[in-house]
């Protein structure tokens, strides 16, 4: 609800800004309301409540459209970089100061349309109470622009340590994949030289291509879905020169969702998983799916297989999904706010499903 809202009301700003601009905005409204009973308080009531909510939404709300959204609308001019938008330079310090007069002058301009009466008379009665007034309200502008400023500072920090913290079980799960690999290809080498020369083939041109690209869409934070689904499709076909017929798979990517962000390596460890400890055991195979689908406000990704099945004990102690699960268990764990979920579902001699849940990322 609150992510259709932010994008209904903010489509001029850059996605990844949306969802925080509304929740400062509510932020700045919770405030709105108590600072509007004050100041009717303070002035004993002389006027209307009414009037001094409306004065206070009023100013508080254009500080907040000057400051907060625009300034994210004129980030290339002003030099802030995403994500959160924010920079310590002059001309955003110069920027922000003509934002909170820009705001309290049409603030005071909405409420004194409201209230029927110029608040700019006190520049010929008063001067020294209007100056008062003005200053107040910069004060407290500047509390809460400080406030949000060290609120995204934490928020880069803690998102910079998720990044490195994922790019470390990457280097994990890398070597993980490949040991296991050179495993089936030693096999093959015993048993069949002509395809373990066919599988070290397929082995350069994925290594090339799949885990190069892997780092180099880590660090650009554009690792997709689809992309995701291309490199698991290559080391599926890489998984079925082994194989043979005992080896099918298929992948059902609706095209809305093939755009969607998603760690690299992320479904890989699962696909393994299922390959060592479901298909194998099977003397005729079976068969990997690997299915995507958009629920509310979640990315579901199931991944099953027809494989031997887990025992009840097995799925709650993960003995049977080893470092892989364990591995994409942490890596879920360690999206913004711990969104990500993992589930397994299985049965005995019936196959397993492992199903991954995240936040939907919505795209313009």
């Amino acid at each position: 609800m609150k992510s259709a809202v932010a994008h209904r009301l903010f489509g001029w700003l850059p996605a990844d800004a949306r969802e925080r601009a509304l929740r400062r905005l509510l932020v700045i409204w919770g405030f709105s309301l108590a600072i509007g009973l004050i100041l009717w308080g303070i002035g004993a009531r002389s006027h209307p409540l009414d009037i001094s909510l409306v004065y206070s939404y009023a100013i508080s709300t254009s500080i907040w459209f000057f400051s907060d959204p625009l300034r994210i609308a004129l980030h290339g001019w002003l030099r802030t970089p995403p994500p959160h938008y924010w920079a310590s330079n002059l001309r955003v310090f110069t920027y922000m100061l003509v934002a909170a007069t820009l705001g309290y002058t049409l603030g005071t301009a909405i409420g004194d349309a409201y209230a029927g009466r110029s608040t700019w008379d006190l520049v010929s009665q008063s001067p020294k109470r209007l100056f008062g007034i003005w200053f107040s309200g910069m004060v407290i502008s500047g509390f809460f622009v400080m406030g949000f400023y060290q609120r995204a500072k934490a928020e880069d920090l803690r998102r910079q340590a998720t990044e490195a913290r994922l790019r470390l079980l990457e280097t994990q799960l890398e070597p993980h994949m490949l040991f296991n690999t050179l495993a089936n290809l030693r096999v093959l080498i015993q048993t069949d030289p002509p395809r373990a020369v066919q599988m070290l083939d397929r082995l350069n041109d994925y290594l090339r291509a799949t885990l190069r690209g892997s780092r180099a869409d880590a660090a650009a934070g554009s690792h997709t879905l689809a992309d995701e689904c291309a490199r698991l499709g290559d080391y599926l076909e890489l998984m079925a020169v082994r194989m043979g017929p005992r080896l099918a798979f298929g992948f059902d990517l609706p095209a809305e969702l093939q755009a969607h962000p998603v760690p690299p390596l992320l479904l890989q460890p699962l696909v393994e998983n299922a390959i060592r400890h479901g298909l194998e055991p099977r003397v005729e195979g079976g068969r990997i799916d690997v299915v995507a689908r958009c629920e509310g406000q979640t990315l579901r990704i199931d991944i099953t297989d027809t494989g031997v099945g887990m025992a009840p004990d097995a799925q709650r102690t993960d003995t049977d999904g080893g470092f892989g699960l364990a591995q994409v268990r942490e890596r879920m764990a360690s999206l913004p706010g711990g969104a990500g979920a993992v589930q397994v579902i299985s049965q005995p001699a019936q196959g397993t499903t492992v199903r991954l849940t995240l936040p939907l990322q919505i795209t313009p």
